[in-house]
């Protein structure tokens, strides 16, 4: 029997029996059959994730519920670091990063970004009663903490070097940086307007915003999703979801509750 006719037999027997490709995974079908979504997230990011006694809350989780609730599946919050997180889910070990992830061309081009969830503008808080920086340009010299491995870190970075020089100061999360803030071991905190309105809000003998706080390009907060077709259903599940819940108001009055005021967002992610 020569290869030709060898492999003429074996196509044959394919048709005959129906043989078909096993179909591609798709991961909101997997989510839905398991009845549960693996999420990640830094539970020390307040007002977005913080751990209250030990009970997770926040406007991250309360958006996250009623977008799992629509979905129909119970949501899995895991607290993870946040340097640990975009790996993790590249290799598969959840099915979403919801800790606030802000949007940047870099990030794009390698993950999927559901609709924003909040204003992510870089901005600058200091010690309350400290009247020797009012303006952003006066960290010129100083020294500035942000949380390490983040978009803001990057633009500040960016903003010193355009004033001659800051001497930036990385933390694992923004409460050690506020903690440090607070005892005179900086002069200055950069981390998005969102969190530092919060924190300023909470704890005005502490701490005290510049005037203006924000610098650098607007940007947007988004939660992230693995970049390939297996995702492609579970994003337009999430983006359908977030578009009910802002016509019905329930973003708005999640919004409310933890930022104080409502800002209007984009209706998918932009430039994506």
């Amino acid at each position: 029997m020569t290869f030709k006719t060898t492999l003429g037999s074996l196509l044959l027997g394919a048709a005959t029996i129906g043989f078909t490709m096993p179909a591609a995974a798709d991961q909101l079908e997997d989510i839905k059959a398991a009845g549960k979504i693996v999420t990640a997230t830094d539970m020390h990011y307040a007002p977005f994730d913080m751990l209250n006694n030990g009970t997770y809350e926040g406007m991250t989780k309360d958006l996250f519920d009623e977008v799992a609730k629509e979905i129909g599946v119970e949501p899995v919050y895991q607290d993870i670091p946040w340097t640990a997180e975009l790996p993790g889910l590249e290799v598969g070990k959840f099915d979403i990063v919801i800790a606030p992830v802000t949007i940047t061309p870099e990030r794009l081009e390698r993950y999927s970004f559901t609709p924003p969830i909040a204003d992510a503008t870089v901005a600058l808080v200091k010690a309350a009663g400290n009247d020797e920086m009012t303006a952003p340009e006066d960290i010129a010299g100083k020294t500035v903490g942000v949380q390490q491995g983040t978009a803001q870190f990057r633009q500040l970075q960016a903003y010193g070097e355009t004033l001659g020089g800051v001497d930036v100061k990385e933390y694992g999360t923004t409460d050690e940086a506020y903690a440090d803030l607070a005892t005179g071991r900086l002069d200055a905190v950069a981390g998005s307007l969102p969190n530092l309105t919060y924190l300023v809000k909470n704890r005005p003998e502490t701490f005290a915003k510049f005037e203006p706080a924000q610098f650098g390009e607007p940007t947007y907060f988004a939660w992230v999703l693995r970049r390939e077709e297996e995702s492609e259903t579970l994003l337009a599940a999430i983006e359908d979801a977030m578009a009910k819940m802002t016509e019905d108001g329930r973003v708005e009055a999640i919004q409310t509750k933890w930022l104080g005021s409502y800002t209007e967002l984009p209706a998918t992610a932009p430039g994506q």
